[in-house]
């Protein structure tokens, strides 16, 4: 199956449908916020190392999580109980892209969020669409995640955390207050055994692009979570 290479001036992708089996789509075109945006609405993102061209994904199958199915084990209630943590949003979005940049992953050498990630998705986080979820312990950064919201769907990207379980409980935090706002999806893009914990599972990509679909005919508001997800 072809690898398909997009140009700079064409904002177009091809179907996901015509993905390799490795769910690699197309090669090329750039990070410009009208592409990014594009892609998104259709499932497909940008991962690829600083030496390779910019590569985009659509893997098959999907791994998300709808809200309702959302595991909190018992070992986390605690956490809430005692109010271990404080979460916002948006407040340190630089930060937190730069930790999941910086902080060691066990079996990966190096990191895919390269400077012109970085950029990107500052972009798209001053233009409203781009979010982050910070967790503090006291005045310290102690976890977070980013991603990006289309619509009523949250596309994760990544997350970190410097202290156990902080990422854990800044996920738990954001899925409830999504879940509160009506949003139908949290795509996780590939099979993570600290996702599967969480209640994520694997759906066809037929059924990833259906849920897409309807997304798409939704307003999209870009907007700061500053003041909370409303």
């Amino acid at each position: 199956m072809p690898v398909f290479w997009l140009q700079e001036d064409e904002y177009i992708f091809p179907h996901p449908d015509q993905a390799n089996p490795d769910g690699l789509l197309a090669v090329g075109g750039d990070l410009s916020p009208k592409r990014l945006l594009l892609a998104y609405s259709w499932g497909i993102f940008p991962w690829f190392s600083e030496e390779d061209p910019i590569l985009w994904w659509h893997p098959d199958p999907r791994f998300v999580l709808f809200p309702p199915q959302l595991k909190v084990s018992k070992s986390m209630r605690p956490y809430f109980n005692q109010a271990k943590f404080r979460v916002t949003y948006d407040q340190a979005f630089a930060q937190v892209i730069a930790a999941c940049s910086t902080l060691p992953r066990r079996g990966q050498r190096g990191t895919w969020i390269t400077d012109d990630i970085n950029s990107a998705y500052c972009e798209l986080h001053k233009q409203g669409y781009a979010h982050s979820v910070e967790v503090w312990e006291g005045a310290e950064l102690v976890g977070g995640l980013y991603g990006i919201a289309l619509g009523k769907v949250f596309f994760g990207e990544s997350m970190f955390a410097r202290t156990a379980n902080a990422s854990k409980f800044g996920f738990i935090t954001l899925v409830r207050e999504l879940t509160e706002q009506g949003y139908e999806l949290i795509d996780c893009q590939q099979k993570t055994a600290h996702l599967a914990s969480l209640g994520a599972s694997a759906i066809s990509r037929a059924d990833f692009l259906a849920i897409l679909a309807d997304n798409r005919a939704r307003p999209v508001e870009p907007r700061s979570w500053g003041a909370g997800i409303h």
